[in-house]
């Protein structure tokens, strides 16, 4: 089975990983000199957990045909359920020195601790809910969505209007999550300091771990004859459903799945950024997950990986040097991928190694 899940495009993804998770941290930590600075650690874990979210997305659109434009969506509620568990143990350790109310709460003149916060104070409790919250609302919005037959643009549309509503919601402060400044002012996780050195790297090898048992899971179901079922609904749903399948089962299982690893990056992200707001419900970030994916090869899980990597490095390198072309240079590269590279950079690459010739053998005469 392991030989099944790690194929050669896998194996040398996963390799390079884990060279990064033992180098990495070495520069930071033990190496004289620190090579490695913090901020780069820091920076780093932050494009792993955009890689699993893009193989999140990569699990519905590259191999079930769902084009979502709401996993942002997903992300953001696993980033804020973990920020709310950040905020509890804060304690009164905020500016205002509460025990029970975050800051945001005081300043608005909040009495109580509304009941959705109940429960965040243990650590167990924000794991659960980093998977359940994303879970339940993709479970609410496939049962409708899928059972109506609700495809293609039209699907695509619904999934933006509700990051959208989202991000409206969230904004508001009468919702109790910060309102437009959202959840900040971290200290430490299970009473490790945020700042710390050790701390960033042991976030960057969670990521790391993370991003790899979600390309695991995910080559595990594609894999699979439930990933098979899976390629037929994307290929021809129709005729999937006329051969007897239950075609709407199939698509909320995955699409339950794929919201749960987003969820999980979002809840890693948090307390690495040391921040979440409404803005990562913003539609432009789910569109933007799309073009990460479509970069590195949709439906080949690595590449997605490989593609938001790529994607998010040459958005910290462009919005330091020319900030007002950055979007201009995205939109370049979705337009220039999708006309030239159809397979993505990861396919494109394969091309070309299958293409090269092999070195000429001399025949041996007796």
């Amino acid at each position: 089975m392991l030989q099944r899940l790690i194929d050669r495009r896998m194996g040398f993804f996963l390799g390079a990983l884990f060279v990064a998770v033992v180098l990495i941290p070495l520069g930071n930590l033990v190496i004289a000199g620190q090579p490695v600075p913090s901020y780069v650690v820091a920076l780093l874990a932050k494009y792993l957990c955009y890689a699993l979210l893009a193989v999140a997305l990569d699990l519905v659109w590259g191999y079930c045909g769902i084009l979502s434009l709401g996993h942002g969506a997903f992300f953001a509620l696993g980033g804020y359920a973990m920020g709310m568990h950040l905020m509890r143990e804060i304690g009164d350790r905020g500016v205002y020195a509460n025990p029970d109310l975050p800051d945001f709460m005081v300043f608005l003149n909040w009495q109580e601790l509304p009941w959705f916060w109940y429960g965040f104070d243990s650590f167990i409790f924000a794991c659960l809910m980093v998977l359940l919250v994303p879970g339940l609302l993709a479970f609410v919005f496939g049962w409708f969505a899928f059972r109506s037959r609700v495809t293609g643009v039209y699907l695509s549309i619904i999934t933006q209007a509700m990051t959208y509503a989202l991000m409206l919601a969230f904004f508001r402060n009468e919702m109790g999550f910060g309102g437009n400044n959202g959840l900040t002012d971290f200290k430490d996780v299970l009473g490790f300091n945020l700042q710390s050195d050790a701390t960033r790297s042991g976030l960057f090898v969670l990521a790391a771990l993370a991003l790899t048992a979600g390309l695991l899971i995910s080559k595990f179901i594609t894999t699979s004859k439930l990933g098979k079922v899976l390629i037929a609904i994307r290929d021809a749903e129709s005729r999937t459903r006329f051969t007897g399948y239950r075609v709407e089962g199939y698509k909320l299982f995955v699409f339950v799945v794929s919201a749960m690893m987003a969820g999980v990056a979002g809840a890693i992200y948090t307390p690495i950024v040391g921040i979440i707001n409404p803005g990562e419900f913003s539609p432009a970030n789910s569109i933007e997950i799309v073009i990460w994916v479509a970069l590195g090869g949709r439906g080949t899980l690595v590449g997605a990986a490989i593609g938001a990597i790529i994607v998010a490095l040459a958005k910290t390198l462009l919005t330091g040097w020319f900030p007002e072309f950055w979007l201009f240079a995205l939109g370049a590269m979705f337009i220039l991928v999708t006309i030239y590279l159809p397979t993505g950079v990861l396919g494109k690459f394969e091309q070309i190694v299958k293409r090269k010739p092999k070195p000429a053998t001399k025949e041996v005469t007796a």
